[in-house]
């Protein structure tokens, strides 16, 4: 009985030991395999191991770019070199773009002591040289209330500039410094034909001259948006100002400085930038093709000449249906004009006849809905000297008159 339970313990051990022995032998066949594998690489190129075909017949080669292929060996860094557009077009204009700072005068309150100082800082374009000078567009609102102007160039070095002109409606400025402190000028393309999507690149001064020549890049939004500017602060829009959207940031500082489409040309002046809590920021630029006649203004005359009616008006949209009726003697049926408020006296306006109280609903036969639309017929399409006819009301009776423009005074100049 012991010998027989001896027997057959034993027997169940070398049961047992047999499967080890097995399990053993496959997990080393998979360790092996997987040690081979990684080895593999080794092997080939040490030589040990030779890949190459028999028979003499080589592997084809593949070229790109019809470049003569390249071997990569393991371990071996790669240096691209990436020259693209994007790049290209930056550098192109990038020298261009300058620092414009603005110095005020300063009086301390208790010292009573006047002494000069920084009050803001913006970009600007150097976009031509002639006659031993470098011309410099840039914002109004960059230079406005200015008692001088420093250019910040790209090595740091500042110099003085000297104002051409500036046009507040338009938020443009000209300019200048000696022709020896421009190292590059800037080209100015055409801004017709942009297409939403296609590539836009903002150079400027971000925050200051500490980020000066900052690039960033996006796509144009949208080639044709309108902005209300309210220039006299009566909560009523007098100006719609044309520009063209991009996502490429555009910060404080970035005012004046260069929007570019892919191949370096102009586009466009960086002028405003609406960021709003939770909201992308939406990047503006004055179109360069509605900016280079003001430009060219600016230069010859140091103002835009604009033609000039002669009368303070008010949106016929902000009076009283009773007003209307009861003081205006309109139709029903007219809802739309602007109202004459005040008549400059020996204006083109008062000198055509047209009275306090009378309602203009057209332009050359063109309705007219609101001050900026008055403001942008006579701006866009009539110069000074230009005969013009206007529609208005007059005691509920529709009429006509013809008058002469002629040039804003500087008083009313903006």
């Amino acid at each position: 009985m012991d010998f027989n339970d001896e027997d057959f313990y034993s027997q169940k051990r070398r049961r047992k030991n047999d499967r080890s022995n097995l399990l053993t032998a496959f997990v080393s066949a998979i360790i092996g395999g997987l040690i081979v594998l990684m080895l593999m690489p080794t092997f080939v190129n040490s030589g040990i191991i030779d890949l190459t075909p028999k028979g003499g017949v080589n592997p084809p080669s593949q070229t790109i770019n019809n470049q003569t292929p390249t071997n990569v060996t393991s371990g071996k860094q790669i240096q691209v070199d990436v020259n693209s557009a994007i790049v290209d077009a930056t550098e192109k204009v990038k020298p261009a773009v300058v620092g414009v700072v603005n110095i005020q005068k300063q009086t301390n309150f208790w010292t009573n002591i006047t002494k000069s100082v920084e009050a803001g800082v913006g970009s600007g374009v150097v976009f031509d040289k002639r006659s031993g000078k470098a011309y410099i567009v840039t914002n109004n609102h960059v230079i406005e209330g200015a008692n001088n102007v420093e250019v910040a160039l790209a090595d740091g070095k500042r110099v003085p500039a000297k104002v051409l002109g500036a046009d507040e409606l338009t938020d443009l400025a000209v300019i200048s410094i000696d022709e020896k402190y421009a190292d590059a000028v800037a080209t100015f393309g055409d801004s017709t034909n942009l297409k939403a999507g296609e590539p836009a690149i903002a150079i400027g001064n971000p925050l200051g001259l500490k980020f000066s020549q900052s690039v960033t890049v996006g796509v144009v939004s949208s080639p044709n948006r309108t902005i209300d500017k309210d220039l006299d602060g009566d909560g009523q829009p007098d100006w719609e100002t044309d520009v063209i959207q991009t996502d490429a940031a555009i910060n404080p500082g970035n005012s004046g400085g260069a929007l570019l489409n892919i191949n370096g040309d102009v586009i466009g002046i960086n002028s405003a930038k609406i960021a709003e809590s939770g909201v992308e920021g939406l990047g503006f630029a004055i179109p360069i093709s509605e900016a280079k006649p003001i430009i060219d203004q600016l230069i010859q005359y140091g103002k835009v000449k604009r033609p000039y009616m002669g009368i303070t008006q008010i949106d016929l949209h902000s009076v009283s249906q009773a007003d209307r009726v009861n003081v205006l003697k309109l139709p029903e049926s007219v809802n739309d004009g602007i109202v004459i408020y005040d008549v400059s006296r020996f204006g083109p306006a008062y000198l055509a006849g047209l009275k306090r109280l009378d309602v203009i609903v057209k332009l050359d036969d063109q309705p007219i809905n609101s001050s900026s639309d008055l403001r942008k017929f006579l701006y866009k399409q009539k110069k000074v000297g230009d005969k013009m006819k206007v529609s208005f009301y007059r005691d509920g009776n529709l009429q006509s008159i013809e008058l002469t423009l002629t040039e804003v005074p500087d008083q009313n100049r903006r």
